[in-house]
């Protein structure tokens, strides 16, 4: 009788301890640069949290630290997921300069189109195919881009010649190159100091996309914009979603299963979506404060295609220093962005 009651009791605790792991309860520490109502984190990262809680049936709890709140700076974020301070980052490549040259390729002037869902999914076959080990360190959840980048400045830009010594951000080291080849003078920084820059005159003005201008404020520091005629951006940025490998390692299957159920090419696209959505938003905004916006004719942008056709030059001649054929890498980013295009 002893030894059914023992074996009872054995099979009650191993019936426990399942059910424990079963329930098992992952807090995962997504932190990102912008504030908490900028477009990406408000209409893309919070929803993607709680379908990823609500899939878990609650066993994932997703914690979100928004402007840099667990401390460091935007260019740190992705050591941060690498070395585990944090489980998921939302980052630009762009902020470590040199460290990704071949998802670089995607920033070059004149290159994308003008939606950032059909660009982030070029983006997201373009990596898989050639620059994986780029990101070896991390567990990938997703790649995109943002909307096509203009200038937001406190005097007009109406051509080429009135950019001239204009003291201008730019985000990347790209972005930078090509300011200096248009005739500005390039300011890095990250995107959250740009507000200030703007109101202490550090900046005549900014490259940003339309989307993130209400976050931080621009239509009401700046009252002039400029665009482009034709189908491409000026230039997009690169954003990548990483877990740190741990984190992701350690987990179920099951709940494995929601976070791959919750990533790749698909979230990459649901963000982009976000900022394509948030571009409209920011014009409006601009036109509704009654701004300038400059709209340049198709003959002023070619103009401006000419003289930043330098910085294509300059990719491809470091990446063959670094032993990259970055002709080819931009042959194929150029038919891969042009085959999402068509669809």
């Amino acid at each position: 009788m002893a030894s059914w009651k023992f074996k009872i009791a054995s099979l009650a605790l191993a019936a426990s301890a399942s059910m424990g792991a079963f329930a098992q309860e992952v807090t995962l520490r997504f932190h990102q640069f912008l504030p908490p109502q900028g477009t990406v984190p408000a209409k893309a990262i919070l929803p993607w949290a709680k379908k990823v809680e609500e899939e878990s049936k609650g066993r994932i709890k997703v914690q979100m630290f928004s402007s840099m709140q667990l401390g460091g700076t935007p260019p740190q974020l992705f050591d941060q997921a690498r070395d585990g301070v944090v489980d998921i980052v939302w980052t630009l490549q762009g902020y470590t300069p040199g460290r990704f040259p071949k998802t670089e390729v995607f920033e070059l002037p004149f290159l994308a189109g003008l939606s950032a869902e059909k660009t982030s999914r070029a983006l997201w076959d373009y990596v898989q195919k050639n620059a994986m080990d780029e990101y070896k360190d991390v567990h990938v959840l997703a790649f995109h881009t943002h909307g096509p980048g203009l200038f937001h400045t406190k005097q007009p830009v109406t051509g080429l010649e009135s950019l001239r010594g204009m003291k201008m951000r730019g985000g990347t080291r790209i972005v930078n190159n090509m300011l200096t080849k248009l005739g500005a003078t390039p300011v890095g920084m990250p995107v959250p100091a740009v507000t200030e820059a703007l109101s202490k005159g550090v900046l005549d003005g900014t490259t940003i996309p339309w989307e993130v201008a209400p976050a931080l404020k621009v239509q009401e520091l700046v009252k002039n914009h400029t665009t482009f005629a034709g189908d491409r951006a000026l230039y997009v940025t690169t954003f990548v979603v990483a877990m740190n490998k741990s984190a992701y390692n350690k987990l179920p299957p099951d709940l494995k299963k929601v976070i791959d159920d919750n990533s790749g090419p698909e979230m990459g696209a649901m963000f982009a979506r976000t900022q394509d959505e948030g571009d409209i938003r920011g014009r409006e905004l601009a036109e509704k404060a009654g701004n300038n916006i400059v709209a340049l004719d198709m003959a002023e942008t070619q103009r401006w295609k000419r003289t930043a056709a330098a910085v294509e030059s300059d990719w491809i001649k470091e990446m063959q220093g670094k032993g990259i054929d970055g002709a080819k890498l931009l042959a194929e980013a150029k038919a891969m962005i042009a085959q999402y295009e068509k669809k």
